[in-house]
C-alpha cells in the first residue's frame, strides 16, 4: 500500500443492517434499514440513516421479539417498500462508487434479503446498478472468523462485542445500534490484527471470499456427518 494512500480503516465507511421479517432470504420482507456514515471512531463521527417500512405482510412474533416492531406498527408509520428501498441501494451504490465500503455483521443476508426484495418490487438490483460485483465489502463476522479461526464459542455480535471488550451503547437488534457496534467491532479488529488494517481494501474484500468459503466448506462437512443437508452458502458476499 502506499504510504500517500491512508489506511482503510482511517477513511470513510458505511454501515449496513436490516432488521426482517424472519430469516428466509426468499420469502421474508424487510422492516428497517439502517445506513451509518462513519469518519472516524464513535458516536460524534456517525451520520445515520434509518427506514422504517411497512412489509406488507404479518410480521411474525418471533421477529418482533427480535427488533420490537409490531405489524400495527409497520403499518402505521412505515413507508411503501419501493420507495424506501430504491433510497437505500442508491446510497449504497453511491458509497460503493466512491470505494467507500460497506460495513455488517454477516452481511451476506442482509444483501441477499435486499437483492431479493429489490427485484420483487421490480427495483435494479445493486448489481445491476453498479454493473459488477459487490465490492469492496467488509464483513466483521467474516473476518473475526478468518483471524481467529480456532476460537471456541459462539459468533453472535454481543458475543464478539464481549470478545473484544467493548461496551454496548443501546438495544442490539435496533438496526442503528447494531450498525454502529459492528462499526466498533471492526475497528477493534483492525487495532488487534495490524495485517487487517494494513490490507488494502481490494485484497481484504479477496482474502474474506477465501476465509467464508473456509468456513463454509467446514459447516457443510460438519452438517453432513450429522446427517443434515449441508446448505451453507460457500459464496462471499452474495
Amino acid at each position: 500500500m502506499s504510504s500517500s494512500t491512508a489506511p482503510w480503516i482511517d477513511a470513510p465507511l458505511l454501515g449496513f443492517d436490516t432488521e426482517t421479517t424472519g430469516t428466509d432470504v426468499a420469502s421474508d420482507r424487510i422492516v428497517t434499514v439502517a445506513l451509518v456514515h462513519s469518519v472516524g471512531p464513535g458516536r460524534a463521527n456517525e451520520t445515520v440513516a434509518t427506514w422504517l417500512i411497512d412489509p406488507e405482510m404479518d410480521i411474525p412474533e418471533p421477529a418482533q421479539r427480535v427488533h420490537g416492531i409490531s405489524t400495527e406498527h409497520a403499518r402505521a408509520h412505515g413507508m411503501n417498500a419501493a420507495a424506501a428501498l430504491d433510497e437505500v441501494a442508491a446510497l449504497i451504490v453511491e458509497a460503493l462508487a466512491k470505494d467507500v465500503p460497506l460495513v455488517a455483521f454477516n452481511i451476506g443476508f442482509d444483501l441477499a434479503i435486499l437483492q431479493n426484495e429489490l427485484s420483487r418490487l421490480g427495483l435494479p438490483t445493486l448489481t445491476e446498478r453498479l454493473g459488477h460485483d459487490i465490492a469492496p465489502v467488509i464483513d466483521g463476522l467474516v473476518i473475526d472468523r478468518g483471524v481467529d479461526r480456532y476460537r471456541k464459542g459462539k459468533r453472535t455480535l454481543t458475543d464478539v462485542l464481549a470478545h473484544y471488550g467493548l461496551e454496548q451503547d443501546g438495544r442490539l437488534h435496533t438496526a442503528d445500534v447494531d450498525v454502529s457496534a459492528t462499526l466498533d467491532v471492526v475497528r477493534a479488529i483492525a487495532a488487534k490484527y495490524p495485517q487487517v488494517a494494513g490490507s488494502t481494501l481490494a485484497d481484504l474484500h479477496r482474502e474474506q471470499m477465501g476465509w467464508h468459503l473456509r468456513w463454509a466448506e467446514g459447516m457443510n462437512e460438519w452438517l453432513t456427518k450429522k446427517g443434515k443437508t449441508p446448505d451453507v452458502n460457500t459464496a462471499w458476499p452474495l
